[in-house]
């Protein structure tokens, strides 16, 4: 793990998406992050020492999903499928729900982990994010501690290394290359995640905090930051977000599940779609939810 120092930092933005306003300054303390998302080695290291079964390689409750169809209600999760055409932007076109895809079988049953064990591990729930972090000491950053240690200690920037994103034509952070969802022009081996350390770090030290893939955090969902606060006194001291019922989703009244924040964007996010790969992006994610686009890493404060 590095460490982070604290201080304070202008959180959020003002000129992308809505969510993600406010821009508001933030004081947090200092503590130490992972390096690297948790790969795969090190999560089959985890399951291997306690047994953990993740929520992809469980069953569904039909209790917690009304409405939901008997045939869907089998173990599986999320993974991202290129579409040969795409008509609008109806997401369903390039995810689909793979029975039997897990950590383990990150594509579905056909596939496996041998080649990507410095992968970041995916497939992950928030539920089993918590269970390793638990099992290693650690913790899950909260949202301002993950932006905070992604920013790197630049100020005002764009991008986690700078205000180009892909300064002199290369890539500093494994995101989409091309068209999405179509057409992607990353070289072998980085159509999906790539080996941890594989792009530079940012200004802490800290690998794949933009790219790769999504992390969860901790904090709760909402659908917007905080007013900044009146004078300097009164600014946000480690701010841990949200309440559970105001992060329901409320397009599905019925499910009643929290979602947290997620930060980072993934190597699916594009100029022409998700313009996620900077450290003020954010985006919400159901505690239930697993995908083949969103892994985690600890952090250990000194107060813990």
């Amino acid at each position: 793990m590095i460490w982070i120092p604290g201080g304070t930092f202008v959180m959020g933005s003002d000129d992308h998406y809505p969510e993600e306003a406010p821009k508001h300054p933030v004081k947090i303390d200092g503590f130490w992050i992972s390096q690297t998302p948790v790969t795969n080695r090190q999560f089959a290291r985890f399951v291997e020492e306690t047994g953990h079964v993740t929520l992809a390689e469980k069953v569904p409750d039909a209790r917690d999903y009304p409405g939901a169809l008997p045939e869907m209600l089998r173990a599986g999760s999320l993974v991202f499928t290129p579409p040969a055409t795409v008509a609008g932007r109806d997401i369903s076109q390039w995810w689909q729900f793979k029975f039997g895809a897990n950590w383990r079988k990150p594509l579905g049953d056909l596939s496996d982990i041998r080649d990507k064990l410095d992968h970041p591990v995916v497939h992950v729930a928030y539920c089993d994010a918590c269970a390793y972090a638990d099992w290693a000491g650690l913790d899950l950053p909260t949202e301002a501690e993950f932006e905070f240690a992604a920013r790197g200690g630049l100020e005002d920037t764009e991008y986690a290394w700078g205000d180009e994103l892909m300064p002199d034509g290369i890539a500093m952070a494994n995101t989409w290359q091309g068209i999405f969802p179509t057409s992607s022009t990353k070289p072998a081996g980085h159509e999906r995640t790539s080996p941890v350390r594989s792009f530079p770090a940012n200004g802490y030290g800290a690998y794949d905090m933009i790219g790769n893939v999504w992390e969860w955090t901790s904090d709760y969902w909402s659908d917007r930051h905080p007013e900044p606060a009146p004078s300097p006194c009164c600014l946000p001291y480690n701010p841990r977000g949200g309440e559970a019922a105001l992060s329901y989703d409320p397009q599905q009244p019925n499910i009643r599940i929290a979602r947290r924040v997620i930060k980072g964007g993934s190597h699916l996010c594009a100029p022409n779609y998700c313009r996620r790969y900077r450290p003020a992006a954010r985006h919400a994610e159901p505690e239930d939810t697993s995908t083949s686009h969103v892994g985690f890493r600890c952090v250990k404060r000194p107060s813990d």
